[in-house]
C-alpha cells in the first residue's frame, strides 16, 4: 500500500505508540536547538480521516508568534527602504565571537528596531490562538499551533495533545498584542 509519507505507515505509528507507552507520555519531543520554553517541536499519534497518523507538531506561545509577525513586518519595511537588504546575517570569527556588522547592516538593524518599537506601540500586529494543519508535510501531518500561555512545558503539551485528540480544544479568539520584554541593565 502506498502512503503519503513515513508518518502514515502503520509500523512507524505502532513503534511511536510503544515508545510513548514505555515513557508514560502522549508525545515525544523532537530534539533540536530551536526548542525553548516558548517553542517545542514534538510528535504525537492522532487521527486523520479515520486513520491513525503521526503528527509533527510545532507548539509556541502567542507572544513568540506575535514577535515573529512583528519582525517579519519590520523586515518588509526595511526591504522597502534599503534596496539591497536581504536579512542581517551574524557571523562568528575563529574565536566564536560575533563579527561586527557593516555600517549599512548596523543602520538597517537600528531601522528594524525602531520599526518594531513603533509596531508594538501602535499595536499594529494582533494575533490570536490558532492551529494549522499541513497535510503535505514531509513526515506525518504537520501541525503548527500558538497558545496564549507563558511558556510551553510538558503539562501544556500533554493538555494540548489530549484536547486535540479528544476534539475538545477551544481556541481563544481574542486578538492580542505584546510589547518586547526589555532586559534589565545594571548600571
Amino acid at each position: 500500500m502506498k502512503y503519503p509519507n513515513e508518518g502514515f505507515i502503520p509500523e512507524k505509528i505502532e513503534a511511536l505508540k510503544n515508545e510513548l507507552r514505555a515513557a508514560g507520555k502522549t508525545f515525544k519531543i523532537v530534539p533540536g536547538d530551536e526548542n525553548s520554553d516558548e517553542f517545542v517541536n514534538f510528535y504525537f499519534v492522532g487521527m486523520y480521516e479515520g486513520k491513525e497518523v503521526i503528527y509533527d507538531a510545532a507548539l509556541y506561545t502567542l507572544r513568540l508568534h506575535h514577535a515573529s509577525e512583528v519582525y517579519e513586518l519590520a523586515e518588509h519595511e526595511a526591504a522597502k527602504k534599503f534596496p539591497n537588504f536581504h536579512s542581517i546575517k551574524y557571523e562568528e570569527d575563529e574565536n566564536g565571537n560575533l563579527k561586527p556588522l557593516s555600517s549599512e547592516e548596523e543602520e538597517i538593524g537600528w531601522f528594524i528596531t525602531e520599526i518594531i518599537m513603533d509596531i508594538e506601540e501602535d499595536e499594529t500586529v494582533k494575533v490570536q490562538e490558532f492551529v494549522d494543519i499541513d497535510t503535505n508535510h514531509d513526515y506525518g501531518i504537520g501541525l503548527d499551533a500558538a497558545l496564549n500561555v507563558e511558556y510551553i512545558d510538558e503539562k501544556v503539551i500533554t493538555k494540548f495533545v489530549k484536547e486535540f485528540n479528544d476534539d475538545t480544544l477551544k481556541l481563544d479568539e481574542t486578538l492580542y498584542s505584546f510589547l518586547s520584554e526589555e532586559e534589565d541593565v545594571d548600571d
